[in-house]
């Protein structure tokens, strides 16, 4: 866990004035793969890995960014700041800046320091975490009054548009949106969401298989092109498809004969998942855990198969998590062909639960798997002093 006192007393050392502070979170995806880009269902959790911010104002017409992580900072005249990315971490911040002015924002001089513990590399979203926080703490030294799910799509403009990286909204919503002891269903259509409440006596562990299989980005791309070509089939029988979100199992039944094999495959994982994922909300509202433990399970099976998205690493973490005592559910989250695995475990049996998953991992694969234990925490907030 960050300690925000750490950070309060770092930026007064380095610039002379106490900051208002606040603070943005990472997020898993709890079930609801490569269904954004389809206009379906996510339902993530905000988690207790964070992006701190601490900001004071300048009155030299400069505007000063610290990084503690990369022990690093950047300066720019706010006359001119840079108009493209250079593929450096300020990118993130920066592009904040930029989605800011085209608003029409008055952005003043400042000085940011930036800290977080949310971990790289592991799909828990620190780059979100990064451009939420940013742009809260700039946008309390100007008037501009923006809503959280509007601050949501500025930030995914900055990644798509300013740093170049094609992501959907969901990292950027649920740092924004993220409630508390809760998981948020969201419509990546309307953007309409719902919370739904997680046990307190329900802990998440995050596994990080610690492998990314290097053809990752041509079998995503592989993927994108296969679901848009079932949708095309299905859309020539019902127009009305737009996206595989305006589809249904009964259509696949009717015209999956239509399509090459590992294009039904991919259709079919995507329409499944969508009914998942709103089944899931449903369950965990209900308090039903063996239901929402199922469909877990259900959705990994899913993205393993039909979507072909999994690595055996990722397999033998989902395999070795399900004869522990305790888990509710376990599977694959987010992009695949690598990456971590979420689980749900009740509390009590945790710690023994990350110790047997870690010592089996290593057993089986010979890979000492990060693995973090973590609860549903708030969206993007300020700190009181």
């Amino acid at each position: 866990m960050l300690d925000v006192s750490v950070t309060k007393k770092l930026h007064e050392q380095r610039f002379g004035q106490a900051p208002a502070l606040f603070i943005a979170p990472g997020r898993v995806n709890l079930i609801g793969e490569h269904t954004d880009y389809a206009e379906g269902f996510v339902m993530p959790a905000a988690i207790d890995f964070a992006t701190l911010a601490a900001i004071s104002p300048r009155n030299d017409g400069s505007i000063v960014i610290h990084s503690e992580n990369y022990t690093e900072q950047v300066v720019h005249p706010l006359a001119s700041l840079p108009d493209k990315a250079t593929h450096h971490w300020s990118d993130y911040p920066l592009g904040v800046l930029s989605v800011l002015r085209d608003r029409g924002v008055e952005i003043p001089a400042f000085s940011l320091t930036l800290n977080g513990d949310v971990p790289v590399g592991a799909g828990l979203s620190s780059s979100a975490s990064v451009e939420v926080a940013t742009m809260i703490a700039v946008l309390s030294l100007t008037s501009a009054q923006i809503s959280l799910p509007e601050m949501a799509k500025l930030c995914q403009r900055a990644e798509n548009e300013y740093v170049g990286a094609s992501t959907g909204i969901m990292d950027q919503f649920i740092a924004c949106c993220g409630a508390e002891n809760h998981a948020l269903l969201l419509d990546c259509r309307s953007l309409a969401f719902r919370l739904a409440p997680i046990p307190p006596s329900v802990s998440i562990v995050i596994s990080n298989t610690m492998v990314k299989h290097s053809h990752a980005g041509g079998e995503y791309n592989t993927r994108r092109a296969e679901v848009e070509e079932g949708t095309k089939i299905l859309r020539s029988h019902r127009p009305e498809i737009r996206f595989l979100r305006d589809a249904t199992v009964d259509d696949l039944r009717k015209w999956g004969s239509e399509m090459p094999p590992n294009v039904l495959k991919r259709t079919r994982h995507v329409i499944t998942e969508n009914n998942r994922t709103v089944a899931a909300a449903d369950a965990l509202e209900a308090g039903d855990m063996k239901t929402l433990g199922r469909l877990m399970y259900e959705a990994h099976a899913s993205y393993r198969d039909d979507f072909e998205g999994s690595v055996r690493e990722a397999d033998i973490l989902v395999e070795l998590a399900a004869k522990e005592p305790g888990c509710i559910g376990a599977r694959l989250t987010g992009g695949g062909f690598g990456g971590c695995t979420v689980n749900l475990v009740e509390q009590a049996h945790a710690a023994a639960f990350i110790e047997h998953l870690r010592t089996g991992y290593r057993a089986a694969t010979g890979i000492d798997a990060d693995i973090y234990r973590c609860h549903a925490s708030a969206g993007v907030h300020r700190l009181e002093d």
